[in-house]
């Protein structure tokens, strides 16, 4: 297995469909919402060099992409996959931590967001620095929360006016010193409990 991680360039353009099947498969079998992404979208990230992409003698294997927002303010990491054939590896860590690294090249005095249901990518983002905020903290751009119009979940968010939904909004300011060891480490127990809170009060009948 020879697995490398690099920026998408035309040649990668063929992967686009594959990447947006993998992303739906994944958020159908771990039965959460998430944004749905055109191959068209997938396109348009590679071609402004805002998308990284793993592969494996060309085979796909993983992929994640970098958005902006208010003027390169914001940045967040999105479309973060794995291809079932190459879980279980540390692939998705590998993948964060590249497009987080070029991301504070690219975008040097840029916040980077995120939001997620996934306990993986919350240790992820907790091992590089990001902390959990409230929405508040987080872009206030209305183009970043439209496109949460097509998760599944987007009625608890709407109802609640953009400031809380099952996400968990976690934030990395690259101006804040980092903490080492971190002010509050990740406990997986703590925000499996957060997320059974969530989905008692949200999802409730």
């Amino acid at each position: 297995m020879n697995i490398s991680i690099i920026t998408t360039h035309e040649e990668h353009y063929k992967y686009s469909q594959e990447i947006c099947d993998t992303i739906e498969l994944s958020a159908l079998l771990r039965g959460t919402g998430i944004a749905k992404r055109t191959p068209e979208y997938i396109q348009k990230k590679m071609e402004s060099k805002d998308a990284v992409i793993a592969l494996d003698n060309g085979k796909f294997a993983g992929f994640c992409y970098i958005e902006s927002w208010q003027h390169g303010k914001f940045v967040a990491h999105s479309g973060l996959i794995v291809h079932p054939d190459y879980r279980n590896l540390g692939l998705a860590k590998k993948i964060k931590s590249f497009v987080f690294d070029y991301s504070l090249e690219k975008y040097p005095d840029a916040k980077v967001f995120g939001i997620t249901t996934g306990l993986a990518v919350m240790k992820i983002n907790s091992d590089l620095g990001y902390k959990p905020v409230p929405f508040s903290e987080l872009t206030s751009d209305p183009s970043f929360w439209k496109g949460c119009q097509t998760c599944t979940n987007y009625e608890i968010l709407k109802s609640k006016d953009n400031k809380m939904c099952l996400c968990t909004g976690m934030l990395y300011d690259p101006k804040e010193k980092p903490v080492d060891p971190p002010e509050h480490p990740f406990n997986t127990r703590v925000l499996n409990r957060l997320k059974s809170i969530k989905q008692a009060l949200f999802l409730k009948k």
